[in-house]
């Protein structure tokens, strides 16, 4: 999310650049907000404002820092509206040439460790703005030849929140830290899918026996079981694309409310001009700014669609946890691999594992989505305070996503191994396939021979040959697994 390359990043001036000893600090110093004085470590790049949220937030453990795409979309954000103050003349060229060098750095990764504010903050965000600010303030300080904290010089509030406020800027870079957190997510589905697919491309004439609520059913092919993960994960991947449009619509210049104030007029069209030339993205600004403060329609539909991907997630795992079961007493269609012992007492016992840690992962994200609909329906009056809480939901569940796909395709799909005699004796042994007799002799009279198969132990096809006129060749025809699998013309690939 920049237009500049790496190595256009000069971050020799000082060893914190690359990341900071906020923990090891030694000296202090004494920093003044409308509350009073406080001590704040030398070396640490945040300010006052971050050092009372980390006395003030000490919840979960997890901070800001821990979600790498948040705080490089938030400094993409402040390098954003910097270009656009000085632009407008708002703060001289300078200062926005520093904060600007000072952004790039965090970009790539600078100062990683000087964002230790906990997700689960009060305040809309506040603290990770004033953080944002700080940092950025102090190391374009340093670039500039002056120390931290000398803010008379540039100041985390009048220059690098400059026509800005939280309510505006934070739920920008949230947004686009759920774009980026797109790419590893889109690419660990589509390699999955393509997995799936080389599965069934295997196995795309190899019949077995589908099952409707867990009972025989009709002939179908392990080719076409396993095309239909894939068709799902193709699904998925279509509506994750369709997110970007909805999550670039953005509100810079609203500042606290959605009418503009301490913004200049003209601040709301540049800034999200800068952000759409430097991310690449299709950046807008929303139409209704007071509106857009409390809708939060992308982060639902972010959400929704990662719980959709989590619900087809686990119908792969429950499906084939099913078809392994066994060996003895269940399904036995195919094998999964042997990944652990299964068992503390009974020796030779092998579970599913794979296929449930997914099923973990996809419950943890149907409880994430629940938590994301109640954040977003708490947007009291002109704010929704939760915005913290939401993108830190949605990005840990996108990155849970993202590692579960990898390890279901690594440790399990890539190694399934079917039985395809199993599957073929099946699906010509069942006697829903008397279905296909339906057209020739009746529902009733292939009900007949249905029950006589099932009662004497012989296949449909025997029991027919006696049963009725219909000559050898033509019972061949009629209950041809494979044909019947195909009454569509499906293979395993999407029809073109």
């Amino acid at each position: 999310m920049t237009d500049m390359n790496a190595s256009q990043i000069n971050i020799s001036n000082n060893d914190h650049a690359e990341g900071g000893t906020a923990s090891v600090a030694t000296d202090t110093r004494i920093e003044h907000d409308c509350i009073g004085e406080l001590a704040v470590p030398a070396d640490a790049y945040w300010g006052i404002h971050t050092q009372r949220a980390i006395a003030n937030f000490p919840v979960s453990g997890t901070t800001d820092g821990d979600h790498p795409e948040l705080v490089k979309a938030y400094a993409t954000v402040k390098r954003a509206c910097a270009a656009a103050n000085a632009e407008l003349g708002l703060i001289s060229d300078d200062k926005a040439a520093a904060i600007e060098q000072a952004c790039l750095e965090i970009e790539h990764g600078g100062l990683a460790d000087q964002f230790p504010v906990d997700v689960l903050q009060g305040g809309a965000g506040t603290s990770a703005n004033m953080n944002m600010n700080e940092v950025i303030a102090n190391r374009a300080l340093e670039l500039t030849g002056h120390t931290r904290g000398d803010y008379e010089f540039i100041h985390p509030n009048d220059h690098v929140n400059r026509s800005q406020s939280t309510n505006d800027t934070y739920p920008a870079a949230c947004k686009l830290a759920i774009v980026d957190a797109l790419h590893p997510l889109i690419a660990a589905t589509e390699t999955l899918r393509r997995s799936f697919h080389d599965l069934a491309d295997r196995h795309a004439n190899d019949v077995k026996l589908g099952r409707t609520q867990l009972q025989d059913a009709v002939p179908m092919t392990f080719g076409q079981e396993f095309h239909t993960f894939a068709s799902f994960l193709k699904l998925d991947m279509a509506a994750m694309e369709r997110l970007v449009p909805e999550l670039t619509v953005l509100n810079l210049g609203a500042t606290a409310i959605g009418t503009g104030i301490c913004a200049d007029l003209r601040f709301r069209k540049a800034a999200t001009e800068h952000l759409a030339r430097i991310t690449g993205l299709p950046v807008t600004a929303a139409p209704d700014p007071l509106a857009a403060m409390t809708d939060m329609s992308a982060y639902i539909a972010a959400s929704a669609c990662l719980k959709n991907l989590a619900i087809h997630l686990k119908k792969a795992a429950d499906d084939l946890r099913l078809l392994n079961s066994g060996p003895r007493a269940g399904f036995g269609d195919l094998t999964l691999p042997a990944r652990q012992a299964g068992s503390s007492i009974m020796p030779a016992k092998v579970n599913p594992v794979i296929p449930e840690c997914v099923d973990q992962c996809c419950f943890t994200v149907f409880g994430m989505d629940v938590t994301v609909n109640w954040a977003a329906a708490e947007g009291q009056l002109q704010l929704n305070a939760f915005d913290p809480l939401i993108v830190h939901e949605i990005l840990d569940g996108m990155r849970l996503m993202t590692n579960a796909m990898d390890t279901f395709r690594l440790n399990c799909i890539d190694g399934i191994i079917v039985d395809i005699e199993a599957g073929r004796h099946h699906a010509q042994r069942s006697p829903a396939i008397s279905a296909a007799l339906n057209d020739t002799i009746g529902y009733e009279a292939a009900s007949a021979v249905a029950a006589e198969a099932v009662t004497s132990g012989r296949t449909i096809r025997e029991v027919a040959a006696e049963r009725t006129t219909i000559n050898d060749e033509e019972l061949d025809r009629l209950l041809d697994p494979i044909a019947l699998s195909r009454s569509l013309g499906q293979t395993c690939r999407e029809r073109r």
